[in-house]
């Protein structure tokens, strides 16, 4: 007898407890959205951040919202246009892939073309090295060359140029998800909109320096004389902290800053050779009197 009515008490204490989480699961359910899942599974599930969001989750409720609002819909620049082409027809707008613009990774540094005032002998990455100092270089600003950039790339789009010993950015493989630019110790690389073709103008120096310090330190630093600024008839660059810099929604890549740089700090790219120039020499002719 007590032991039927232990396991009766027992019964009704778990049939309580029971009504009691289902009537809870009821009240203080969170209502979500089924398409959100299903733009969740379109996504790579990379969840860089190179979207501007935390994650691909995160990325997929503001892709469901923006389409129920009718606003500007966040792409998913891992994914690229195929991702965005199935996540338009689930949500059933308009096909936009293709439409924005491009975006990639530039190094704002052409690399010191003066020797090496140290030898650096320690963990070799950027952050320790910057850590230490200035690095191998008399310039405190610019790039140390470890590769820390390489390896936070998961996509395969950086590799360390041998000469220069700096990295360079494949427009074609990098998808803008800023993880280099995170891993960069010195902010010298940064996500810019390019033209067609993977065309760009940077400027290629992140020196802060006065400029009779940076001529000493680099043979092609910005000395912040603002000439460029002058020249730019779109109004896209602007001298900050003596170096200068390029609005990259401004510029029309026109290229007459590149022209005016008396230090030859801004460089274009992507651009076809320019013809060399075809010398014209006057010829004059004897003009004989002929009686």
């Amino acid at each position: 007898m007590i032991i039927l009515s232990s396991v009766i008490v027992l019964c009704a204490i778990a049939l309580a407890a029971s009504l009691l989480l289902y009537v809870c699961s009821k009240k203080f359910a969170v209502k979500t959205d089924p398409r959100v899942n299903n733009v969740h599974e379109c996504l790579p599930k990379a969840n860089c951040g190179g979207c501007g969001f935390a994650g691909c989750q995160s990325l997929a409720q503001a892709i469901v919202k923006a389409a129920d609002e009718g606003g500007d819909m966040p792409t998913c620049p891992v994914g690229g246009n195929d991702v965005m082409s199935k996540i338009y027809a689930l949500l059933g707008v308009e096909n936009k892939a293709g439409t924005g613009k491009k975006r990639v990774a530039t190094l704002k540094c052409a690399g010191c073309d003066l020797a090496p005032i140290a030898t650096y002998d320690g963990l070799r990455t950027c952050d320790a090295m910057n850590r230490c100092g200035s690095g191998e270089s008399a310039c405190g600003y610019g790039c140390l060359g470890c590769g820390d950039c390489v390896n936070a790339c998961d996509f395969g789009g950086i590799t360390i140029n041998p000469d220069k010993h700096i990295p360079e950015v494949d427009p074609d493989v990098c998808v803008a998800c800023g993880s280099c630019v995170k891993a960069c110790p010195r902010h010298l690389l940064e996500i810019r909109q390019v033209g067609v073709k993977n065309r760009m103008v940077v400027v290629a120096c992140s020196n802060h320096d006065r400029g009779p310090i940076a001529m000493k330190v680099c043979g092609h630093s910005c000395i912040g004389c603002g000439k460029c600024a002058k020249e730019c008839p779109f109004g896209a660059i602007t001298i900050d902290g003596n170096v200068a810099t390029i609005d990259s929604e401004k510029c029309r890549m026109c290229r007459k800053c590149v022209a005016v740089c008396p230090r030859k700090a801004i460089v274009a790219s992507g651009f076809p050779p320019a013809k060399p120039a075809v010398k014209t020499q006057a010829t004059n002719t004897d003009k004989t009197a002929q009686d």
